[in-house]
């Protein structure tokens, strides 16, 4: 190898480490790929599903009513979950019907019948500033925040907004 040749391949390695590097800390700081385990979100999202999630969304903005989350849940495992009630809020489901605020709040995307439910089976009146209530779209088979066992979801422990289905390509 001449010194004509080290310099190229130095230039193009240096290339590649710095391409690579942008793509770790784009992982690691905006996007990343989740998968959905279960059936809690279906009909909207199947067991299997991979999904592309904005990480970067919640950096900069709150969440937002009926927007699809990731978040952690018990450090090691996360869900993928709708969000449902905001801070400062009161949450009921009466016959299968969303109430906020006493006021009714019509959900436009497909769902499973809701049991009734309040705040209240949980142990709150209303949703404490920095945190959310979250539920799968399967209401009648989803582990989520109606339970005690979940509970309300803290603002730190959301990963990200879903911002893509990557697969399967076409659902059926």
């Amino acid at each position: 190898m001449d010194l004509r040749s080290i310099k190229e391949f130095i230039k193009d390695t240096i290339k590649y480490i710095v391409i690579a590097v942008l793509v770790l800390l784009l992982i690691i700081y905006v996007v990343s790929l989740q998968q959905v385990v279960g059936p809690s979100m279906s009909p909207n999202y199947q067991d299997g599903d991979i999904l592309i999630l904005n990480k970067l969304q919640y950096r900069l903005t709150k969440p937002t009513r009926f927007d699809v989350v990731a978040v952690k849940y018990k450090d090691t495992k996360y869900f993928i979950k709708r969000v449902i009630g905001l801070p400062g809020e009161t949450i009921a489901y009466q016959n299968g019907i969303l109430y906020v605020n006493g006021k009714k709040v019509e959900e436009k995307f497909k769902t499973t019948e809701t049991k009734d439910f309040t705040l209240k089976d949980i142990g709150y009146e209303k949703i404490p500033e920095g945190f959310y209530l979250v539920v799968g779209d399967n209401r009648a088979n989803s582990l989520d925040g109606r339970s005690k066992e979940v509970g309300l979801i803290s603002e730190e422990d959301f990963i990200g907004k879903v911002f893509l289905r990557i697969w399967p390509f076409r659902r059926k």
